[in-house]
């Protein structure tokens, strides 16, 4: 039998939606030997090498760390947590995957803001900008111009690269963390969202798909995929599918936009990740504007079946397993 290519998965000890974690437990299953990078020795790390990773422990801002790593893999998922060296760390990777030079494919996993942040409407006249953006963002996020900076970054290295946009999971703290305390102590889901609708996607499926790359990447090198969930939803919907997993109800009940961005981000996070907090208080106006009222079928075609449902990545939330409701 021919041995498959090593795959070096950045992230595996990450958080939102733990996709790295979950590429890696794919490709493991699919036969792939895998090196999970990760910047702790932690119970994350061994749960991987129960798995059956091997382990690397570093700094993606450490380029010797970054080349170690990479040593003998021919395939790369990349991913970092939200930081303000997240394109720092992208060119270290790139700039070690181009001094190896056997490179098979460098699946990117960016951010669904992408595939509408053109170079035209990011240097368009601030009055254009308002227009297009919904009226309240117009100056990206650090982390959205960090990842608009490594997918050129990327693109001019000549790598066989793969850039995966992702929607906002169903994972993600807005929709799930943020709004669960008041969901389980008073059954209301509070969101500054109005009537507006989105299509979150499960994180499992943005794993799944970028697993599929990594094991047959050759149709698509130099493309990107924009990812969503499989239909659009406004949040009284997303209240529905709430009280269809806790089996109890859960109303939606609308909130300020700044208001709640001051209580569930700006506080919490001022001190502890402002980074973070920028990026996702962008993120929440983006949303209320109006910027992510689509989806695509991209997830559907490249896998060949359905995205996952909200209600069934609601299923697989930690915080909603039936062990932390008692």
């Amino acid at each position: 039998m021919t041995q498959k290519e090593k795959v070096l998965i950045t992230g595996a000890g990450g958080d939102v939606g733990s996709v790295s974690r979950v590429i890696a437990e794919l490709m493991i299953a699919g036969g792939y030997p895998v090196r999970a990078f990760v910047r702790r020795d932690d119970e994350r790390a061994q749960w991987l090498r129960q798995a059956g990773a091997e382990v690397f422990v570093g700094d993606l801002l450490n380029i010797a760390d970054v080349t170690a790593a990479l040593s003998g893999c021919h395939r790369v998922y990349f991913s970092m947590s939200l930081s303000a060296y997240y394109s720092d760390a992208v060119a270290l990777m790139a700039a070690a995957a181009r001094a190896q030079g056997d490179i098979e494919v460098f699946v990117n996993i960016s951010e669904f803001e992408q595939s509408f942040m053109t170079f035209d409407l990011m240097t368009a006249p601030l009055a254009d900008r308002l227009d297009a953006l919904g009226g309240h963002v117009t100056q990206w996020s650090p982390q959205q111009r960090s990842h608009w900076v490594a997918e050129r970054l990327l693109d001019w290295s000549g790598l066989p690269v793969v850039n995966v946009q992702a929607t906002i999971f169903v994972e993600n703290p807005i929709l799930s963390r943020f709004p669960l305390p008041p969901i389980l102590s008073t059954g209301e889901l509070r969101l500054p969202f109005g009537g507006q609708r989105m299509a979150p996607i499960a994180g499992y499926d943005v794993a799944a798909a970028c697993a599929h790359i990594l094991a047959d990447p050759s149709d698509h090198i130099s493309r990107s995929y924009a990812l969503t969930g499989p239909d659009l939803i406004d949040m009284y919907s997303l209240a529905e599918d709430y009280t269809a997993v806790l089996g109890r109800p859960v109303t939606y009940v609308p909130q300020d936009v700044d208001e709640w961005i001051e209580t569930y981000i700006r506080q919490p996070l001022r001190d502890l990740n402002p980074h973070a907090g920028e990026h996702l208080s962008t993120l929440v106006h983006l949303v209320a504007d109006g910027r992510y009222d689509t989806v695509t079928d991209e997830l559907e075609t490249l896998l060949r079946r359905p995205a996952k449902t909200i209600r069934w990545a609601l299923q697989t939330l930690p915080d909603l397993h039936p062990r932390d409701l008692r």
